[in-house]
């Protein structure tokens, strides 16, 4: 008794992450929404730390936070998806506000820490990858 309160089950292991892919997920994705309905005023001015033009930094940022977020949500191609959220972030905190002071990069650092987190875990079992890809309802050790 002891042990699963301190350990948890594979089930609260497995809510928690479709908790925290859900959760990190819808809150890119609100990220992702207003950069589409701001798209004509934020255009011209979006960074473009990778040299790609302001545009199709923010059409790449767009598509990113939107359809990786979904896919996160899904908990389909998920590794796939959270790597793509982490560059993103990792673009945003070391180059967009690399100088920047630690409260305005914050934000940026979190969303990147959970991601790895995610990348590293995978989805758990409540996702589409373990319903599609999983073996015989059992995680690949």
């Amino acid at each position: 008794m002891k042990q699963r309160l301190l350990l948890g089950t594979s089930q609260q292991v497995s809510l928690g992450l479709l908790a925290l892919r859900v959760a990190f997920g819808c809150f890119m994705l609100v990220h992702g929404l207003q950069k589409v309905m701001g798209f004509s005023t934020i255009s011209e001015g979006f960074p473009d730390p990778l040299g790609m033009g302001h545009q199709l930094s923010l059409v790449c940022a767009i598509a990113t936070e939107v359809g990786c977020s979904i896919l996160l949500i899904l908990g389909l191609g998920t590794r796939v998806a959270v790597a793509g959220l982490a560059f993103t972030m990792f673009v945003a905190l070391f180059l967009v506000h690399g100088g920047d002071p630690w409260k305005v990069k914050e934000l940026a650092a979190v969303y990147l820490a959970t991601y790895a987190v995610i990348f590293l875990t995978g989805p758990g079992a409540i996702s589409l990858d373990q319903k599609l890809f999983g073996k015989s309802g059992s995680e690949e050790s």
